[in-house]
């Protein structure tokens, strides 16, 4: 018998090659046989004619040979060895009575050298998305560049960066859901927070008879619950846009936790951002706490103060403190000047705690430029300098939320609406979890980064001399200056304590001297107690999509008519490759100040390391 030709023996198949398997007749169940790797046996079965075709598709690829499709129809499928004079060949027909389709006749040697180059015509989108699906489902960011590499070395098959493409899209739209489809399913996604967060808001709204998507807001319970209760009264606004196949932007409001983290409040997409949608965002936010506390605290806002921002804070919160963000004003100070002296004297004046010291760095700039006191008109003291601005910042000066946002939109841009907000949900679902295990460790009276800012002014506080003029005032002498202290009134003339809410060196000073612990003296909401109460509540799971009851005609609770499917909105990204947005990371702090010692009066050190004897 010649080599790979088939022979029937006892029941047997046999093959020379190792295309067919050996299988005898104890080996079949329900009359199939399994294929081992890239093998085929004759009467191998397939659920129906598409999985076939995939089966065999993804055969030729790892076998390096072209496949032609001589016939496929309802009742069988015809394939061969596209090569002239190769004698491969397989036909797979239906079996009678069910649905499945199985291996009739196979003749598996290739005499083909088969195909020399990279390029493979079954290697088309389809493949490529079902090849790339997996690693999807963990990375949506995964590249179609990195895409084309990744099958090129695993697979020895070049695809172009447009089938890379368009295999992603369509193996995001398996994994996730169409764009569309998310936008559809936004009123039953909100039906599910409430339902499974009692007390959170979510809302969604449509404009137009075509009922095209406008504006989702969400915030949860927990959120709301450990702002008003532990946070500070102090709140970041700021924006990201998204470069998703429908654009849109990410609104947010963001608050500080006992140990300077970022706490998220609320958050919402909107179809564009403008005027209106700052002012319906900050009217819901308006309304989300004054449901949720008697007392509204009197908050201390932080943004760009576009146009917007600003008109929206007064509107719904005018009794706010609404500051500008540092590096807003920084940057547009250095972009005018250019001038880095003239930016360097500028963070001095920024951070000078006095008037007196305010006053004194702008004087140093006019020499420079008298081209500041134009600026100044447009930039008003009272909005950023630390010595005028009448809110309490806590430290905070820019806006951390903004790298937040932007890491938000780069990892969810990709996805459909519902999820891109679950992966927001699950993100701030671990949140909670970690902080509230790790403040459950914590011992001491004060949250870590309070208690190194204490320690650090209990070490300084040793350099001075305490004068008590009663039961609460002291006198803090230093070779600098004198200070004055009020430790019932939590007050110093240096300012440190009022503005960044934990005891000074000075007041430190005045607190040992008459046997009170510094640590009490700051406020609430550096406690441990108070970092475990903002975590205290969770964020419940909502359920998989496929559990979601179809809502009936009427709203979903929050303005959207549910009786009419909510479609994408208009806009639409432009075609070509979207403009990234770049984060001046070293305008994120200010530069770094040089310490003066207060004793000797030389530069590089303070008054605790000074070898000077006194």
């Amino acid at each position: 018998m010649a080599n790979n030709t088939l022979v029937l023996t006892d029941n047997s198949l046999v093959l020379a090659d190792n295309s067919l398997v050996l299988a005898d007749s104890n080996s079949l169940v329900q009359n199939s046989l399994v294929a081992t790797d890239n093998s085929l046996v004759i009467g191998q079965e397939f659920p129906d004619v598409e999985t076939c075709r995939r089966t065999l598709k993804e055969i030729a690829i790892a076998l390096h040979f072209d496949l032609r499709i001589v016939k496929s129809d309802r009742s069988r499928f015809i394939a061969k060895c596209s090569k002239e004079g190769c004698p491969w060949r397989v036909h797979v027909a239906k079996c009678p009575g069910v649905s499945t389709f199985t291996i009739r006749t196979l003749h598996g040697e290739h005499t083909c050298e088969g195909v020399r180059n990279l390029h493979h015509q079954q290697a088309s989108v389809g493949w490529v998305a079902r090849s790339v699906e997996a690693r999807l489902r963990d990375n949506p960011q995964y590249k179609p560049k990195e895409i084309l590499q990744d099958i090129r070395e695993q697979h020895g098959v070049a695809v172009s960066y447009m089938q890379a493409w368009r295999g992603k899209e369509r193996s995001m739209a398996a994994v996730h859901g169409t764009f569309e489809e998310g936008y559809r399913l936004l009123p039953a996604y909100c039906e599910q927070i409430r339902k499974t967060n009692p007390g959170s808001i979510a809302s969604v709204f449509a404009t137009g008879q075509e009922n095209c998507f406008q504006r989702l807001f969400v915030s949860y319970r927990a959120s709301i619950y450990g702002f008003i209760n532990a946070c500070r009264p102090l709140l970041e606004l700021d924006r990201a846009y998204l470069k998703g196949k429908y654009l849109g932007t990410l609104l947010c409001a963001v608050s500080v936790d006992a140990d300077d983290a970022l706490f998220p409040l609320a958050f919402a997409i909107v179809d564009m951002e403008s005027d209106e949608n700052w002012m319906w965002f900050l009217s819901e936010l308006r309304k989300l706490l004054g449901v949720n506390t008697e007392n509204m605290p009197r908050l201390t806002i932080l943004s760009d103060r576009s146009k917007g921002i600003a008109e929206a804070v007064e509107t719904h919160f005018p009794s706010a403190f609404h500051g500008f963000c540092l590096r807003y004003v920084s940057e547009n100070f250095r972009d005018e000047f250019k001038n880095t002296k003239l930016v360097n004297i500028f963070w001095n004046a920024v951070y000078a705690l006095t008037a007196v010291e305010f006053e004194a760095k702008i004087a140093e700039m006019v020499e420079i430029s008298q081209d500041v006191l134009q600026w100044l008109q447009r930039f008003p003291p009272r909005l950023w300098a630390v010595a005028y601005f009448d809110g309490v910042r806590y430290g905070h000066f820019t806006l951390a939320v903004t790298e937040l946002l932007y890491n938000w939109a780069l990892e969810g841009h990709e996805l459909p609406i519902v999820q891109m907000m679950e992966y927001i949900r699950h993100q701030l679902v671990s949140w909670f979890s970690d902080r509230c295990n790790r403040g459950m460790g914590w011992t001491s009276i004060l949250v870590p980064s309070a208690e190194k800012r204490i320690l650090e002014a209990i070490a300084d506080a040793r350099c001075y001399q305490v004068l008590r003029a009663n039961d609460v005032e002291f006198e803090i002498v230093s070779t600098e200056r004198t200070n004055i202290v009020d430790i019932r009134s939590r007050l110093c003339s240096c300012r440190r304590w009022q503005i960044y809410g934990l005891p000074c060196a000075h007041a430190v000073a005045a607190l040992i001297s008459c046997g009170q612990n510094a640590h009490l003296f700051a406020e609430h909401c550096f406690t441990v107690a108070s970092y475990r109460e903002a975590y205290s509540q969770t964020i419940d799971p909502i359920p998989d999509k496929s559990q979601w009851k179809e809502l009936g005609e009427g709203a979903d609770g929050g303005g959207a008519k549910v009786d009419i499917m909510i479609r994408p909105p208009k806009i639409r990204r432009p075609p070509g490759r979207p403009k990234k947005k770049v984060l001046r990371i070293e305008s994120f702090k200010r530069p770094k100040r040089i310490v003066q010692c207060g004793r000797c009066h030389m530069l590089g050190h303070s008054q605790k390391k000074c070898t000077m004897q006194v």
